[in-house]
């Protein structure tokens, strides 16, 4: 017959197992808010609210890194892995603004997955922020973001990445490569 007090054990054990990850979930949507919140202040270019919204979103970060921890498996949930590509995203878009360079996985110590996730939708990012500067009329700038994402396309074509979901992703860098020289296509066209 099943020894009940080792059933009893495997019952608290997933007990709290989901109020753990009860918690994670609600950790990673304030990672993804943060993030999104960043994102936003430097597209307005608010860069004094950008670093304040970087200091809690890294706290945040660390936060949810330790709920993960306790139990095994916690760091394979979706919400998590979402949450970290977005941190990514949102740190490189901000090390980008603020410092002209891409933090590496090992400095925002996030895995390979969540790390090129984010740099495939930091791309996104950028080609947003190259249309600002053509508002703006500052095509150099337009320019050297074209040229960040010739290079992130350029690494991303040496990787072997079949049908996976990071596939898509990568297809996505294509596409926003192709629309900032569409954009410095027009820039040249019109301004010479």
């Amino acid at each position: 017959m099943i020894n009940k007090k080792d059933f009893e054990k495997l019952i608290a054990e997933v007990a709290s197992y989901d109020a753990q990850r009860e918690l994670l979930i609600k950790k990673s949507r304030d990672v993804l808010k943060l993030s999104k919140q960043l994102i936003y202040s430097l597209h307005r270019n608010n860069i004094k609210e950008a670093e304040n919204i970087a200091k809690k979103l890294q706290k945040e970060k660390n936060d949810l890194d330790k709920l993960t921890l306790d139990h095994k498996g916690m760091d394979f949930e979706g919400s998590y892995s979402e949450a970290l590509q977005e941190f990514a995203e949102a740190l490189c878009y901000y090390e980008y603004i603020k410092n002209k360079k891409i933090p590496s996985n090992n400095e925002l110590r996030v895995d390979a997955g969540a790390y090129l996730g984010g740099i495939s939708d930091l791309t996104g990012e950028l080609t947003r922020k190259a249309v600002l500067m053509v508002i703006a009329k500052d095509f150099k700038k337009v320019e050297e973001i074209k040229e960040l994402v010739e290079e992130i396309h350029g690494l991303f074509l040496k990787m072997d990445l079949r049908n996976s979901n990071l596939r898509k992703k990568a297809d996505a860098i294509k596409w926003n490569l192709k629309k900032l020289e569409d954009v410095m296509y027009d820039v040249k066209m019109r301004y010479g």
